[in-house]
């Protein structure tokens, strides 16, 4: 079995309206976030790998799978859908219990399994009570469970992260973490792009139903290098650190922060820049707090692709 996710020239459209055109891709095991503002064609791509619809033409192949074979790919393959839907009246653990021997999973296995799952969400307490009675984060971790629970080699997470307070949410991107190192395709797509970027072992960012550049965050940085790279300076001076900055070719901007304890550098040339921070420091005395990339994450790098300001975010 192919352990890859193959998109070959897909597109599918809406009537006229466009949903994803012209999409080749082909995902590793790992996780890769899916980037883009509403409208950019994460979720279609996600209804497309699960076979929800139908490419207007080109081929998908998840695992070696088409997603005409539904039987077969959601053995290897569990959804969790940005979106609520679950029957009237059943309990977290009913929903599980019931899908699983949906699956011809005998009673025992089932049981163990559902509450394998649960747990592993941190819903073990909540097992028994109506779903219909869950908060917003406890219906996103039941999802989560039931795209879990039969224990797929592909998960496809659309907004998984929505609803869920700090503690939930700093649980659950271990859950993906540890999936992607376990070997399996772990996708997610959010709008809280700095998480995302901490976990994701690729990205694929997408405008306006294009795939506009994939990779892991540093190579997409690359195929925009002309781009002069933003960085973060917490310092005690930075005026006189600005003044001595603006000497240099390659620095076309320098910033300072409304509280006067910073600066936001853009440089063509970060390795220069470095080395020059560095000197200035021990020549001048200058107390500097951190230096930090601006540029080294999801949210940066869309901008920089798209030519996006606000709107994007």
């Amino acid at each position: 079995m192919s352990r890859e996710i193959v998109f070959e020239n897909v597109s599918k459209f809406y009537g006229e309206v466009l949903g994803v055109n012209r999409v080749n891709l082909s995902i590793p095991p790992g996780i890769t976030g899916l980037v883009g503002p509403n409208g950019s064609g994460k979720t279609t791509l996600m209804n497309l790998m699960t076979g929800l619809i139908r490419p207007s033409r080109g081929a998908i192949r998840i695992l070696g799978i088409p997603p005409d074979r539904p039987e077969a790919l959601f053995h290897h393959v569990g959804y969790c859908t940005q979106f609520d839907s679950f029957p009237k009246g059943m309990t977290g653990y009913q929903l599980l219990y019931s899908f699983l021997r949906v699956h011809a999973r005998p009673h025992a296995e089932a049981n163990r399994l559902a509450w394998a799952a649960l747990e592993r969400v941190s819903l073990t307490e909540a097992a028994h009570k109506k779903i219909a009675a869950y908060s917003k984060g406890m219906r996103q971790r039941v999802k989560l469970a039931h795209a879990l629970c039969h224990d797929p080699q592909v998960m496809i997470l659309d907004e998984p992260l929505n609803g869920l307070d700090p503690m939930a949410r700093a649980e659950t991107l271990a859950l993906f973490t540890e999936l992607g190192a376990a070997g399996r395709h772990v996708i997610v797509s959010s709008h809280i792009l700095h998480e995302v970027d901490r976990i994701s072992d690729q990205v694929v960012l997408l405008s306006n139903g294009y795939v506009v550049a994939e990779g892991q965050i540093r190579g997409v940085r690359s195929e925009v290098k002309e781009h002069p790279m933003q960085i973060l300076i917490r310092c005690n001076r930075p005026s006189e650190l600005a003044s001595r900055l603006f000497l240099e070719d390659h620095v076309v901007e320098a910033r300072i922060h409304n509280d006067g304890q910073g600066m936001l550098v853009r440089t063509r040339d970060a390795d220069s820049f470095y080395l020059i921070l560095n000197r200035l420091v021990l020549e001048t005395g200058l107390e500097v707090e951190t230096v930090a990339p601006a540029d080294e994450d999801v949210h940066s790098v869309y901008e920089y692709l798209v030519g996006g300001e606000g709107e994007n975010r």
